[in-house]
């Protein structure tokens, strides 16, 4: 057993401190910016007054009505950013894991080129797309829809999840495979029943990540969306910016409320993220 050297156990921790405040002050000043009195913040140097901290602006985002008020605007993208992350989580998860099965289990003609081609499609920039997607899209009259915002993620998340949750199906045995042969179990019931329980900790990791992706996509968003029929939140927060001033109190307030899900999702199904991203490269 190694012994244990007690300086690079402090330069560790002295690492692992560094990394969790450049995380953390950062959060913790959005907060406290949210909080805060808009001529405090625009003072020079910015004012940190706790007595004049109150959640005026999270109150407006909540209970907005006027159309022409960025804290509705935000609430709509909010809504919309929900709507289409968890439509491209249970689409994706679906045709993802099925076809990830196939390139796993399966021997067909021309497999691994076709694997290759779909993480082409996943790490090509998208603004290789933009000019096509646009056209077509325009052409079909669904521009500003959050139909066409989940066809959009659809195509580049579910790459991502085929080339993760192979390597998940990859791992299992084939002896379970070959029982469940014999006991008369079709493939597809062979997946639901043997292999998507086998491989629930990388189904729930790549169900996060590709909820994380989703949430946080701007760029097509930017593109394909004009109004708040389908704005999602980074679009909306980007847009929070005024024509002769800024409001960083709204700007903090709605990036606070943005990380939420993503924080509360990571807490909740943490021991999955660790344990889904670790036991898919364990083959027997």
């Amino acid at each position: 057993m190694l012994e244990k050297n007690p300086l690079l156990n402090t330069v560790k921790y002295i690492f692992a401190v560094l990394v969790g405040l450049a995380i953390l002050v950062p959060f913790g000043w959005m907060i406290v910016t949210s909080l805060s009195l808009q001529r405090d913040l625009t003072s020079v140097p910015p004012v940190i007054s706790v007595s004049s901290w109150n959640l005026d602006r999270y109150v407006a985002i909540i209970t907005s009505v006027s159309a022409n008020d960025i804290a509705y605007a935000f609430r709509i993208a909010m809504g919309n950013s929900l709507f289409v992350s968890f439509s491209v989580t249970l689409l994706a998860l679906m045709f993802g894991s099925l076809s990830a099965y196939a390139f796993a289990r399966l021997r067909f003609r021309g497999r691994d080129s076709l694997l290759l081609f779909l993480l082409f499609t996943y790490m090509a920039p998208p603004v290789i797309f933009v000019v096509p997607l646009y056209m077509i899209f325009s052409s079909l009259g669904m521009l500003n829809s959050k139909v066409t915002l989940v066809l959009l993620y659809c195509s580049f998340v579910i790459p991502f999840i085929i080339w993760v949750m192979r390597g998940f199906f990859a791992s299992i045995s084939k002896s379970y495979e070959d029982a469940a042969a014999i006991d008369g179990c079709s493939r597809l019931q062979a997946l639901w029943y043997i292999f998507l329980p086998m491989a629930r900790p990388g189904l729930i990791a790549t169900g996060i990540l590709a909820f994380l992706m989703s949430w946080d996509e701007f760029f097509m968003a930017l593109i394909f969306t004009s109004n708040l029929t389908a704005k999602t939140i980074p679009v909306a927060i980007a847009e929070f910016n005024g024509k002769f001033s800024v409001d960083y109190g709204m700007i903090s307030a709605g990036g606070v409320l943005a990380s939420l899900p993503p924080v509360i999702i990571a807490i909740v199904f943490q021991k999955y993220i660790v344990m889904g991203m670790t036991s898919g490269g364990v083959k027997e």
